[in-house]
C-alpha cells in the first residue's frame, strides 16, 4: 500500500487514486473534521461578497485579531494569524531555532518535519499506554533540562485524545521558565473538548512569556480550504522574531473575511459541542463492552482504539471498511504505536452507527 495513505488523515485525493473511489462517496473518519460542515451563515456572506478578491487584505488584519480576541479573551496584541496552523508552527519553530526539542508523543508529523528542517535534535516524551496515555507531569520535567531549547505539545493530544489540565501546564511552564525553555502549545482539538475552560493554555500566555499557543479552524469550523490559524503570545521576543520571517498577506482575503465572522457564531459553536460530546460518550460506552477492543477516553472529537485480538491488524481493517467507502486512520505511523491502533473521529449518529457495525464484525465477531 502506498505510504502516503497512512501518513495524514483526510487525504481523500490519494484516497481517489489508489482505490478508484470518487472522494465524494467516502465517509471520511480520518480527517477530525466537524461533521455540521462550514457554517452556513459565514457560507451565505462569503458567496454575497466574492468581489472582496480583488483587493488586498487589511495588512494588519485589525478585525480579524478583534474577532479572535474575543473568542478567545487574548489580548489583540498578542494575537499572530497565519495561512493555516501548520503555518504557524513552522514559523514559530524555524524562528525559535531550538538546538533541542522535546515533542510529546505520539505526535502530529508536522513538529518533527519542522525541526527537522531547522536540522534541530530531538526526542520524544513518551505518553504511556499503561497510564492510558496520560501525562506523567514529573516524569516530563525531568526531561526537560537545561539542555533543551523547546517542549512542543498537542493539547489534547492527537493522536490520544488526552489532554494537560491548566495547573498542569502551570507547574511545566514556570519549570520551563526557569530553565530557558520555549514552549509550544498546540490547540487544534480543543474547542471540541467538553472541558474547555479547565485545559486551556491560552489565560497562560498572559502570565509566561516563554508561551505561544496555536490554533486554527480547519477542524473545528470544518474550513480547512481556507487555510487560516492564529498564535497568542506574550512574547515581546517571540512577537519579534515571528514577525521578521512571516510573509506579509499570509492570510489571504476570503479567510480573513471569514474569520472575522466565524468566531462569533455562537450557535454553530454550540451545536456542534453538544453533537460531539453525546456522540463521543455513545461511542466509548459501545467500546466499553467489546471484548476484543480498548478505546481511550478522549478530551476531543476522535478517539483512540487498540485491538486486543491477533486475528486482524489496523492496517487489514482500513483496508476491509475502505472498500465499504468508510476511511478510518491507521494509527501504526505514529511515533510509539502499531498495527494494533486506530484512530477515528466523530461524525454524525448515523455514520457512527454504520461504521460502530463494521468495526463489530470485523473485531468482535
Amino acid at each position: 500500500m502506498e505510504n502516503l495513505i497512512h501518513q495524514h488523515g483526510g487525504d481523500l485525493d490519494a484516497i481517489e487514486r489508489r482505490y478508484g473511489i470518487p472522494k465524494k462517496e467516502i465517509v471520511d473518519f480520518s480527517g477530525n473534521i466537524n461533521p455540521l460542515g462550514f457554517p452556513e451563515s459565514v457560507k451565505k456572506e462569503l458567496a454575497e461578497n466574492l468581489d472582496i478578491v480583488s483587493s488586498y487584505p487589511d495588512k494588519n488584519y485589525t478585525a480579524l485579531k478583534k474577532s479572535i480576541s474575543q473568542y478567545t479573551g487574548a489580548d489583540s496584541e498578542n494575537i499572530f494569524v497565519g495561512n493555516g496552523s501548520t503555518e504557524l508552527i513552522n514559523i514559530f519553530i524555524t524562528s525559535v531555532n531550538a538546538k533541542k526539542a522535546v515533542i510529546l508523543g505520539p505526535a502530529y508529523s508536522e513538529y518533527e518535519n519542522s525541526l527537522k528542517k531547522c536540522g534541530s535534535e530531538f526526542e520524544y516524551f513518551p505518553l504511556e499506554e499503561s497510564r492510558g496515555f496520560v501525562i506523567d507531569t514529573e516524569k516530563l520535567l525531568s526531561y526537560l533540562t537545561d539542555g533543551t531549547d523547546l517542549f512542543v505539545a498537542c493539547n489534547p493530544n492527537n493522536p490520544t485524545g488526552t489532554a494537560i489540565n491548566a495547573v498542569q501546564m502551570d507547574k511545566i511552564l514556570l519549570h520551563c521558565k526557569k530553565h530557558n525553555i520555549s514552549v509550544m502549545v498546540d490547540e487544534t482539538y480543543i474547542e471540541f473538548s467538553d472541558n474547555i475552560n479547565e485545559i486551556c493554555s491560552i489565560p497562560l500566555t498572559n502570565k509566561y512569556d516563554n508561551l505561544f499557543v496555536i490554533r486554527g479552524v480547519s477542524k473545528f469550523f470544518a474550513a480547512p480550504g481556507l487555510r487560516l490559524g492564529y498564535g497568542i503570545t506574550s512574547s515581546a521576543g517571540f512577537k519579534k522574531l515571528i514577525s521578521e520571517n512571516q510573509d506579509p498577506w499570509s492570510v489571504n482575503i476570503l479567510a480573513s473575511f471569514a474569520g472575522e465572522r466565524l468566531f462569533g457564531d455562537k450557535d454553530f459553536a454550540e451545536k456542534t459541542k453538544l453533537l460531539i460530546s453525546s456522540e463521543r460518550r455513545k461511542a466509548l460506552d459501545e467500546f466499553r463492552t467489546w471484548k476484543n477492543l480498548k478505546a481511550y477516553d478522549s478530551s476531543s472529537n476522535f478517539i483512540l482504539l487498540k485491538l486486543l485480538t491477533d486475528k486482524i491488524t489496523s492496517a487489514e481493517i482500513f483496508e476491509n471498511l475502505i472498500q465499504k467507502k468508510y476511511l478510518i486512520r491507521d494509527a501504526e505511523t505514529f511515533t510509539f504505536l502499531d498495527n494494533t491502533y486506530l484512530r477515528f473521529c466523530i461524525l454524525t449518529p448515523q455514520q457512527n452507527c454504520g461504521l460502530i457495525k463494521e468495526l463489530k464484525a470485523l473485531i468482535e465477531d
